[in-house]
């Protein structure tokens, strides 16, 4: 159970979590909220970030990606704990218990709900798989963004909705810019080792230098843009308000990334994905006070 739990990386959960929650909220914002949407749409994005991390720890093992050289947290395909076959299983039972979950909100959200379920099945298993792995192409950050971001939040709002909004179109990139920050830790740490694999992530590809200031970028870019939303866009300011309070975190990861590099870098992985679910609660509960307490928004 202990190598189990290993595989499936909790700590990078909230990268899950924190979309799924907020676009529910964002929907019960809007006046569309049914409970069974929301809790099918959180247990199959939880399924597939499980699928996603095996699938990672299966393929990087089979590409030799993994070696005793590794920085990052174990990999028990590569350490030997769980045999390569049961990982890859393991995987294959996740996508597809996924796509069982998933099934009553392709019935609720149709032919584009059921677009987005392949297209979430196929970037799970090219993340790490497949003739043109994305995150060995410095295409991993822009999955992130893609798929933790618009896929997640604009998806889960439209089945809700039966449409999209620009409110869900900004939440989603303000998610998709602290999922890309994940991935981009992960890269940076793995800069050295993924240079002798052979693996041109986009942290190779930049440097340390531009992968400090880019995650700097991550950071602070959704903040920002959630305040521009309010001072712009006649946004809430209880969503500005709340949303700001994450900033003193924000500042405290961007210093200290700054000041780290390799096996340095690994207990801030856990603590941007806490930020991550520290942002999208903050946004909740911005989004909720708005509702609320309309005048003074």
């Amino acid at each position: 159970m202990s190598a189990w739990l290993t595989a499936i990386r909790p700590r990078t959960l909230p990268a899950a979590i924190g979309p799924i929650l907020v676009a529910n909220v964002l929907a019960w914002s809007h006046g569309h909220f049914a409970w069974l949407i929301a809790v099918s749409s959180m247990g199959c994005a939880l399924l597939l970030q499980i699928g996603v991390n095996l699938a990672n720890d299966y393929f990087d093992f089979r590409s030799g990606v993994d070696t005793d050289d590794r920085l990052g947290p174990m990999r028990v395909t590569q350490q030997g704990l769980i045999a390569p076959e049961k990982v890859r299983n393991a995987m294959a039972l996740s996508l597809v218990a996924a796509v069982a979950v998933g099934l009553y909100l392709i019935y609720i959200g149709g032919p584009i709900v059921a677009f987005l379920a392949a297209f979430s099945v196929l970037g799970a298993l090219c993340y790490s798989g497949g003739p043109y792995p994305l995150a060995s192409h410095g295409l991993g950050e822009v999955a992130a963004f893609v798929y933790f971001g618009l896929v997640a939040i604009v998806g889960v709002y439209f089945i809700h909705t039966g449409t999209t909004h620009a409110d869900a179109w900004i939440l989603a990139s303000c998610l998709g810019l602290l999922n890309a920050a994940i991935m981009l830790v992960n890269n940076t740490r793995d800069i050295s080792t993924d240079q002798k694999a052979g693996k041109r992530t986009l942290a190779v590809r930049i440097g340390l230098a531009n992968a400090r200031s880019l995650y700097t970028v991550l950071l602070f870019a959704p903040i920002m843009l959630t305040i521009l939303q309010f001072l712009l866009l006649e946004g809430s300011g209880w969503l500005a308000l709340a949303v700001g309070l994450t900033l003193p975190m924000a500042r405290s990861l961007a210093n200290a990334f700054q000041q780290s590099q390799g096996a340095a870098l690994n207990p801030l992985l856990g603590r941007t994905a806490l930020l991550t679910l520290m942002f999208s609660l903050a946004y909740s509960v911005g989004l909720a006070l708005s509702v609320l307490f309309p005048a003074q928004s």
